[in-house]
């Protein structure tokens, strides 16, 4: 067990995390990154979008990151936190490990879980040609047959977004019941729908070629996009903490990131499943300067000892 307390503990080392501990170590700050290594966007070959480093491996920027911040003395955990409660003066982590950790401040950075539909060739094609951001990989299936699995109400909105990088994209319309202005919004963009149950993916030479139909027909596409259900990977942390949660299940966050418990940021997807790479990193830095600024708040008013 580890008896000292540092000033804030990171829980998730994602683009989040490190830009915030990166942030919270130049203002030498004592912060540790706990970090499960299983990160959102492991699948992915590259990421997109983000300004100097398009196209870079997601693992060479964590790599990257991760040397960064240890030049600033952040400690770096590989371990889980199974549990975290407030102590009095802080709170304490409990690692899957056993170890416990104690922090004057939290920032919770564990992104979301996507939970993808039970259907043949999903999760083996997930990150590769089954893709969820039209923003991240739509460049690269630019011009080619495109498809959307209407597995989900917003789907179309979905359809008609990525319409943008090719004049041939089909909606799978699967279960969804169809409105006139979705059919009109469809037709008015040159998105084909075709009808009917979706059966799974169609897979040659570990190539994504096709959308197979519970009726047998097999719909010819290069890659397929879907908007999978968000959920927060937060592992119970959210209800340790007893943070307020907006109706989808996400904390309720300041512009800074602070949430409805004194001591406690969010930030990155766990907070907008909407958010990129770099807005992630982004949200992660805004968050490290707000909990810099309150640490800063407690230790004048006398509560707190300076770094």
């Amino acid at each position: 067990m580890r008896s000292d307390r540092v000033d804030v503990a990171v829980i998730g080392g994602g683009a989040a995390g490190l830009s915030a501990a990166l942030v919270l170590g130049r203002a030498r700050r004592r912060t540790v990154v706990v970090d499960a290594g299983a990160p959102r966007n492991a699948p992915a070959a590259h990421m997109q979008g983000f300004l100097s480093r398009d196209g870079m491996p997601p693992a060479e920027l964590l790599a990257a990151g991760r040397a960064e911040v240890a030049r600033y003395g952040v400690a770096l955990v590989s371990d889980h936190v199974a549990g975290i409660a407030a102590d009095g003066s802080g709170f304490s982590l409990r690692l899957a490990t056993g170890e416990t950790l104690r922090a004057r401040r939290v920032l919770l950075a564990t992104g979301v879980k996507d939970v993808l539909p039970d259907l043949p060739g999903i999760r083996e094609r997930w990150g590769r040609d089954l893709l969820h951001c039209p923003y991240c990989h739509g460049w690269e299936v630019r011009d080619q047959p495109l498809g959307v699995l209407g597995i989900r109400p917003d789907a179309v909105g979905h359809a008609l977004l990525i319409r943008q990088w090719s004049d041939d994209v089909v909606l799978f319309s699967g279960e969804l019941d169809l409105s006139d202005q979705d059919r009109a919004a469809l037709a008015a963009r040159g998105v084909r729908v075709v009808h009917g149950p979706i059966a799974g993916l169609v897979v040659e030479a570990d190539r994504l070629t096709g959308v197979a139909l519970a009726d047998g027909r097999v719909i010819p596409r290069a890659a397929v996009f879907i908007r999978p259900l968000n959920v927060p990977h937060a592992d119970g942390l959210l209800a340790d903490l007893g943070c307020a949660l907006d109706p989808a299940g996400f904390p309720i966050v300041d512009a800074g990131g602070r949430t409805s418990v004194a001591g406690v940021w969010a930030a990155g997807n766990l907070t907008d499943p909407r958010m990129s790479v770099i807005t992630s990193a982004g949200a992660g830095a805004a968050a490290a300067m707000a909990i810099n600024a309150d640490l800063i708040t407690d230790e004048v008013q006398g509560s707190g000892q300076a770094a």
